[in-house]
């Protein structure tokens, strides 16, 4: 099924569950079907209403002020079964969630009094413990902990609800979770936001919107989300349930807070950083960085719907020359990437970002050079330091996250283009300092239309150009950079060896890769390109794939190392296919279990066969027909391979980064 999810309003979770839910169980088998014809129905919209003829005679009316269902009321149909009809519930079914989004760095919006009351919904992975975050570059957000209160009847029933729907999920995968297991997850979300539990009814709306893009071939749709939303989901209502949370974490982390809060900051000096764009497949805008005196990051931004994606990439360039919503600042976010702010009466949340109340004032400021106090501090910290300092971010809670803590600032020397990187994706290779690790940087976006592809093409026609780059770290198992923005470094001691950027005074040293375009004659004329130090291929370890070579260029060593795609494929697997997916015959799960063991991963061993066994201890009844469970046993043997994978792919990430790997 592909729906257009730009032709329809946006609807609440709750009002999909309880249409859903109206339905008799003879419709709600037909319901995927019927949605699946309803998306190839034109929408038509007047005002507040959107009208899609069903047939000849049939006319069905979503009323949605301000672009959003908020009610069953809100959708009417002229057929004879209606309320209790399958049209209505397909049409909420294909309606986007209107959920706000995360209030992520990337998807900030333009913040003022009432949008500070709004919840926030965290989509970072839930830990089992919380290390603290580092000082320095970014503040770490050290809110009191509320006292740990254990939970109430009506948080543990909503919370075991809310278990039993993810699980059902999860063993159904991507091509059995349809329309149905979506409204009963969603309902279970509902309950579990009334009882209190905010951060994990957030984490099950995150579920079913993610769930949604697979199930339509969405292309903002990455496999690796979803896993990690399942994962977020079932480790929260797994410890709530199990009584987890008076121990490493604490019962009020595992609920979350409704709103987010802001805390008042008086007066700030900001020096700005870069601005990058934002574009997901329902928002698009910028959002711009600084920095403060006392190296701590702050975000300014502006993301609005967009309902056209043919416009989206053009509207979120756009955004960058769209004045700066605080105080009396008359300056746009790029123009506030080079200069600054002084803002009197600042407020500012735990992840950086600055409200825009109506106390609040700001007028425009000068600002900083990258090599100048306080955004020289940035690149000052060793790259391992700064690497080990996102990953611990990782497992932070996404409200107690510091702002730009997954921001990586680097020294670097372009060594030249890598032939290509995952699914094709062109990179481009560069050493850390002088002997630093080799990075592969890649494009911060794909969209074409984005200046980030082509930007990094042009980089990659001048080997032995010296850059000071931000990026954002990409997790795998060798150095990855996602590039975000480039500026001039500091003056070498060698006035003949490899050149800077040769930027115009007004750009001040720094290019926004994802809104502005490089030029030819931006790249001064290098010096040498410097011998690309082509590393020997390690040793195969036992469980190496036999005539594997590097096939990312020069500089990266061949991709010979554990085995760990081993396990996480399963996990991955699962996902897609459902629970069903882990029967194969013994012969495959030998070889599995025999690679993983001969590799040193015996743990990794383990798990996939209590996952295997899981996945088919299933009861029969006395005509052989599977007796229905509540998925308990399988969800939590899946939960514990999804974390073990998780922890090792940062383990090798982090040893990638200090020369380790």
């Amino acid at each position: 099924m592909t729906a257009r999810t730009n032709d329809w309003p946006g609807v609440r979770p709750e009002v999909v569950a309880e249409v859903v839910a109206g339905l008799s169980a003879r419709l709600q088998k037909r319901l995927d079907g019927a949605a699946a014809k309803l998306a190839e129905r034109p929408v038509a919209r007047e005002g507040d209403e959107w009208r899609v003829e069903v047939d000849e005679e049939t006319v069905l009316v979503l009323h949605a002020p301000g672009g959003v269902v908020a009610g069953q009321d809100g959708v009417r149909c002229g057929c004879l079964l209606a309320p209790a009809c399958v049209h209505r519930a397909a049409a909420v079914t294909l309606c986007p969630l209107a959920e706000a989004p995360p209030e992520t760095e990337t998807e900030a919006t333009t913040e003022t009094e009432a949008e500070a009351e709004q919840p926030t919904a965290p989509t970072a992975p839930t830990a089992p413990t919380a290390p603290t975050a580092p000082t320095g570059t970014t503040e770490a957000a050290q809110a009191p902990q509320e006292q740990a209160t254990p939970l109430t009847a009506a948080e543990l029933a909503a919370a075991r609800h809310l278990h039993r729907a993810a699980a059902a999920v999860l063993a159904a995968g991507v091509s059995g979770a349809g329309a149905v297991a979506q409204a009963e997850l969603l309902r279970a979300a509902h309950r579990a936001r009334l009882a209190g539990l905010y951060r994990p009814a957030a984490a099950a709306v995150t579920v079913v919107t993610r769930v949604r893009a697979a199930r339509s071939g969405a292309p903002d749709h990455r496999l690796a989300d979803l896993v990690a939303g399942l994962r977020e989901l079932l480790g929260l209502t797994a410890a709530l349930t199990a009584g987890e949370g008076a121990g490493a974490v604490p019962v009020a982390e595992l609920r979350g807070t409704a709103r987010q809060s802001y805390r008042e900051e008086g007066g700030l000096r900001l020096y700005g950083l870069f601005a990058e764009p934002v574009l997901t497949a329902t928002h698009a805008g910028v959002v711009a960085w600084g920095v403060d005196a006392d190296g701590r990051l702050s975000t300014l931004g502006e993301v609005m719907p967009h309902d056209d994606a043919a416009v989206a990439a053009p509207q979120a360039v756009g955004a960058g020359n769209r004045t700066v919503r605080l105080g009396d600042a008359a300056l746009s976010h790029r123009e506030f990437s080079r200069a600054g702010l002084a803002v009197q009466g600042a407020t500012r949340s735990a992840a950086g970002r600055l409200g825009a109340g109506a106390g609040v004032r700001a007028v425009r400021a000068a600002g900083v050079a990258w090599t100048a106090e306080p955004a020289a501090r940035l690149w000052s910290e060793p790259a391992a330091a700064q690497v080990a300092r996102a990953l611990a971010a990782q497992d932070l809670p996404y409200e107690g996250r510091p702002a730009g803590s997954d921001l990586l600032f680097l020294d670097v020397t372009v060594l030249g283009p890598a032939p290509t990187g995952p699914g094709g994706e062109p990179q481009l290779l560069a050493r850390c300092a002088e002997d630093g690790p080799v990075v592969a940087l890649r494009a911060a976006h794909e969209h074409p239309e984005l200046p980030f592809r082509a930007n990094l093409a042009l980089l990659a026609t001048a080997p032995g150009l010296r850059l000071r780059v931000i990026g954002r770290l990409e997790r795998a198992e060798r150095p990855e950079l996602r590039l975000l923005a480039v500026g001039s470094p500091p003056e070498g001691p060698d006035p003949q060896g490899p050149g800077p950027l040769a930027l115009t005074a007004d750009r001040a040293g720094r290019v926004n890769l994802g809104l502005e375009r490089l030029q030819t004659a931006d790249l001064a004329a290098p010096g040498p390109a410097p011998e690309p130090a082509r590393e020997t291929a390690p040793a195969a370890s036992p469980g190496a794939v036999p005539g594997t070579t590097s096939a990312d260029g020069p500089g990266l060593p061949a991709p010979y190392g554990p085995p760990v795609h081993v396990l996480g494929r399963r996990v991955e697997q699962t996902v897609t296919t459902g629970r069903h997916a882990l029967g194969p015959s013994e012969a495959m799960a030998a070889a599995d279990r025999g690679l993983l063991r001969a590799a040193g991963l015996s743990t990794a061993a383990v798990l996939l066969d209590g996952l295997r066994a899981a996945a088919a201890n299933q009861r029969r009844d006395v005509f052989g027909r599977i007796v229905a469970d509540d998925h308990d046993a399988f969800a939590h043997a899946w939960l514990a391979a999804a974390w073990y994978t998780e922890e090792l792919a940062t383990a090798l990430c982090s040893a990638a980064w200090s020369g380790e790997g």
